[in-house]
């Protein structure tokens, strides 16, 4: 028996053993007080040390009856061994991470840097929606999908821990990135689409407008989140000089009147990150305002168990009545 699977429907029966030591006080206690069926002057010719096996092996009768009774109990609790099983219906987001991977991204006002910590934040996003078909897209001065939308998340993940500045021309393309975004969602089939676009810059090539791309995600029914990277004022960030690559403060400039126009024309919304904890909250927003609908329906499942018990004690019974009136017959 899988015995870690086992239940009883009517426990309380196993109250009924508490009587057992009380019977087997009462058989080797009180019965030796009990008034003699037969008076003898003297016991010497039946001590007990003389007597033969049969005598000595008496005691077994009521060793049967006890495991009668003890089986009968188990009986009556009824046994079980239960057996669950889940039906899971997931209703799936389709989401796609559109990452901006300019030169900018390089500015150390997050640890060690925007572009890392966003690779972080997008794992651990990832992580959170098992059920969900997600995609990526990185964008500069161009874009292109590194990971089509997929429910396999493990591919995703490698495609996101190889983000790195330098894999595309320089710039920041973001009606690129929306265009190229809401693209791998038109023939999503998931119950919404969503676009989470992180930049954190201001668009200055592309041959799609942003205003352009906005529009074709509203005719798709996308909805688009932004997050503005980076932190208020200025950023240490490296940048070639004449000796070489140093690290300079330059201005943090976003196009914070773009992103938030994205985001309410189309039902979603905007946040700003401004350091690692910040952009850590907006991913877990994120996910709280994108919920997965999952519904889980359990199946219990119980096979009786009594009858091996009842068994037992069925043949402890017989047993015991058995020898009792053959080999442990006795005269009184």
């Amino acid at each position: 028996m899988d015995w870690e699977h086992i239940t009883f429907a009517h426990p309380w029966y196993f109250a009924l053993l508490l009587l057992l030591p009380l019977l087997a006080w009462w058989q080797f206690r009180v019965r030796k007080t009990a008034n003699p069926a037969l008076r003898l002057t003297t016991v010497s010719g039946i001590d007990p040390a003389k007597a033969g096996g049969r005598a000595r092996l008496r005691p077994v009768l009521f060793v049967l009856r006890l495991v009668c009774l003890a089986a009968l109990t188990i009986a009556l609790a009824r046994p079980q061994s239960s057996n669950t099983t889940e039906n899971v219906d997931s209703e799936g987001i389709d989401i796609v991470l559109s990452m901006d991977v300019s030169g900018s991204m390089l500015a150390e006002d997050f640890r060690p840097n925007r572009i890392e910590a966003a690779k972080e934040q997008a794992l651990k996003f990832i992580d959170q929606r098992p059920t969900d078909r997600i995609g990526l897209v990185v964008f500069a001065g161009e874009s292109f999908t590194m990971c089509p939308i997929t429910i396999d998340h493990n591919v995703l993940k490698n495609q996101v821990s190889q983000i790195k500045n330098g894999m595309i021309t320089d710039g920041t393309s973001i009606g690129m990135g929306l265009a190229t975004a809401v693209d791998r969602l038109r023939n999503a089939k998931g119950k919404s689409r969503v676009v989470i676009l992180m930049t954190d810059g201001v668009n200055n090539t592309g041959i799609i407008d942003p205003s352009t791309a906005l529009e074709i995600a509203k005719a798709f029914k996308v909805r688009i989140y932004t997050i503005g990277v980076g932190s208020m004022g200025q950023a240490l960030m490296p940048q070639q000089t004449p000796f070489g690559i140093q690290k300079q403060m330059v201005p943090v400039e976003i196009d914070e009147p773009l992103l938030k126009r994205m985001a309410s024309s189309t039902g979603g919304k905007y946040f700003r990150a401004t350091g690692n904890r910040s952009l850590a909250g907006i991913y877990a927003d994120i996910d709280k305002l994108e919920k997965t609908r999952i519904d889980i329906t359990s199946f219990k499942h119980y096979a009786e168990l009594f009858f091996p018990f009842a068994l037992i004690a069925v043949l402890a019974l017989t047993l015991e009545m058995v020898l009792r009136y053959t080999v442990f017959r006795s005269i009184t």
